[in-house]
């Protein structure tokens, strides 16, 4: 996925470049253009048909940018790219993730700790040792160090 972000970045800097250049060799060799007066108007065809609304004019299409030029090109990569960003890294990414095996290995620990809890019932022991560190390894401070500290069990 991330090769092809870098592939469709690669291509849309090089149009931009080309655009970049393309303009400011038009900005040289441009001349200056102004609108139409408020009163004047163009001549309008004798009829008007469907086929005027159903195929509007292009130069009011703005590019997503994947392609600067052709806008059926510029949509078809859009919603090619979205499908494979939504469709397959979203949606079939987090069932294959949530499906996953467990890998810090959570659902054995908690297993084992049931197994051991129902082992130490059945055998009538305490469900935690009280001897679970060894009282000899534990090195307590003196009395003398304590001095008047108050103790709170």
């Amino acid at each position: 996925m991330s090769a092809l972000f870098r592939l469709t970045s690669r291509a849309i800097a090089l149009q931009r470049s080309a655009a970049l250049n393309q303009a400011a060799t038009l900005r040289l060799s441009r001349s200056i253009k102004t609108s139409p007066k408020k009163d004047e108007t163009v001549a309008a065809p004798a009829s008007v048909t469907t086929e005027d609304f159903a195929n509007p004019s292009p130069k009011n299409w703005m590019s997503y940018g994947f392609d600067y030029k052709s806008e059926t090109e510029d949509r078809k990569a859009t919603k090619s790219t979205f499908f494979v960003a939504v469709t397959l890294c979203l949606v079939w990414g987090t069932f294959y993730w949530s499906y996953l095996p467990d890998t810090q290995l959570r659902s054995w620990a908690q297993r084992e700790g049931f197994l051991e809890l129902r082992r130490r019932e059945k055998a009538g022991l305490d469900l935690v040792s009280p001897n679970y560190v060894d009282p000899a390894s534990i090195v307590l401070p003196s009395d003398e160090d304590l001095g008047d500290t108050e103790i709170i069990i």
